[in-house]
């Protein structure tokens, strides 16, 4: 699954924060509907858990492609620290229902909804920029080892021409 990523440029905060919501919220607003359906076959918590695992392969897919321009599939190390942000937005949900649940005796099926797409807009921000600042970040090598700093900070600048380098050329 690891594969290059192109010469693509990332798109500007906006433009990804735009299709953040576009691809996550698209993927989160069907996931909120899935949840709802497992849920009447096994326990909440569990429905969660695993629509929250394929839904975070789905985005973090939709997110490489399209919402930060890496311009191809995620790789191994993008799906584990999305993975990572992922379990915190399923623990930020999960609180959030099971504070529902003891303020209200038998919350109906909207308020479920509200409060679920509640928590899920707060921890989606946080995922947002995890994702634009760590996973699908720019300006250094995805594969570079951490101990190639300086060959990170190379390759980010700019390339430089002949001239520049040589004014006699």
């Amino acid at each position: 699954m690891e594969t290059g990523h192109s010469s693509q440029q990332a798109p500007g905060a906006f433009v990804a924060f735009a299709r953040f919501v576009l691809c996550g919220g698209g993927v989160g607003v069907a996931s909120s509907f899935a949840v709802a359906g497992l849920a009447s076959l096994m326990p909440w918590i569990l429905a969660n858990a695993l629509i929250t695992v394929a839904s975070t392969l789905l985005a973090t897919e939709l997110h490489a492609r399209f919402t930060f321009g890496a311009g191809g599939h995620a790789t191994w190390r993008q799906h584990w620290q999305s993975a990572g942000s992922a379990a915190a937005a399923y623990a930020v949900t999960s609180v959030a229902m099971l504070v529902l649940t003891q303020l209200v005796a038998s919350p109906g099926a909207v308020l479920e909804q509200i409060v679920y797409l509640s928590a899920s807009g707060l921890a989606g921000i946080g995922r947002f920029v995890v994702l634009r600042v760590v996973v699908f970040a720019r300006g250094r090598s995805q594969a570079a080892p951490a101990s190639a700093p300086v060959a990170a900070v190379v390759r980010a600048q700019a390339p430089v021409g002949a001239r520049a380098l040589c004014p006699a050329a």
